[in-house]
C-alpha cells in the first residue's frame, strides 16, 4: 500500500511540475519517455534474470496451475472488451491496451503514452494502481468468497513482488510459488500485449 501511495505522489508531483512549468528548459523532450522506457525494460530484465532459484522452483508446480496466468490474461482482456461496449469514445483495442498492464503501472503507462498519448497513458496508470490497491485491500474477502487463487488472479503482474506478502498471508504458504510463477508470466506478457493492442 505504501509503495502505491509513493507512486501516486510522484505522479501528482510530475503533473504539478508540468502544469506550472517548474522543470528546466529542454527537460521534457519528446524522447524523455522513450529513455525512461528503455531504462525500465533493462530493470525488468535484471529482476527476471537475477533469481535463478525462482525459475527452478517452477518445476514443482501442479501442471493445472500453469493455466492460472493464462486465465488471468484472458479474463482481464474479456472484461476490458465488454467494458468498451459502454464507452463509446474508446475502442476495444484502447480498453484492452489499458487492461494489458495487469497492475504493472510503470511499464504499461509509458508504453501507452508513447503509442496513444498522455490521456490514455494516465488512465492506464490509475487503472493499474487501482488493481494493485484492490488486491492489497480485498485479498481476505477474495479468499473468503472466491477461493485461494482469487487474490493471485486479481493481483495480476504484481503477485511476484508487491502483493506477494498479503497473498501469502491470506491464501497460505503453499501458494507462494504459484503466486511468483503467475506474476512472472503475466509480467512477461505486458510489453507484448500492450504493444499489440496499441498498434491495432
Amino acid at each position: 500500500m505504501k509503495g502505491s501511495l509513493i507512486i501516486v505522489s510522484f505522479f501528482l508531483l510530475g503533473t504539478l511540475c508540468g502544469l506550472y512549468d517548474l522543470l528546466p528548459p529542454g527537460f521534457t523532450t519528446d524522447n524523455m519517455s522513450y529513455y525512461a522506457l528503455c531504462a525500465l525494460m533493462f530493470s525488468v530484465g535484471i529482476s527476471i534474470g537475477n533469481d535463478p532459484n525462482t525459475l527452478k522452483s517452477f518445476r514443482s508446480l501442479n501442471p493445472r496451475l500453469v493455466l492460472l496466468p493464462v486465465m488471468t490474461i484472458l479474463g482481464t482482456l474479456s472484461g476490458c472488451a465488454v467494458v468498451s461496449l459502454f464507452l463509446g469514445h474508446r475502442s476495444a483495442a484502447d480498453c484492452m491496451a489499458v487492461g494489458s498492464g495487469f497492475g504493472y503501472y510503470s511499464l504499461s503507462s509509458i508504453f501507452i503514452t508513447e503509442y496513444k498519448g498522455a490521456e490514455l497513458g494516465t488512465i492506464a496508470l490509475l487503472s493499474n494502481i487501482m488493481r494493485e490497491i484492490i488486491a492489497l485491500l480485498c485479498a481476505p474477502l477474495l479468499v473468503k468468497y472466491f477461493g485461494r487463487l482469487a487474490p493471485i488472479s486479481v493481483g495480476g503482474a504484481t503477485t511476484m513482488d508487491t502483493t506477494l506478502p498479503i497473498i501469502t498471508r491470506c491464501s497460505g504458504q503453499k501458494f507462494v510459488i504459484v503466486s511468483i510463477f503467475h506474476g512472472f508470466i503475466v509480467d512477461f506478457s505486458v510489453p507484448f500485449l500492450v504493444t499489440l493492442f496499441c498498434s491495432i
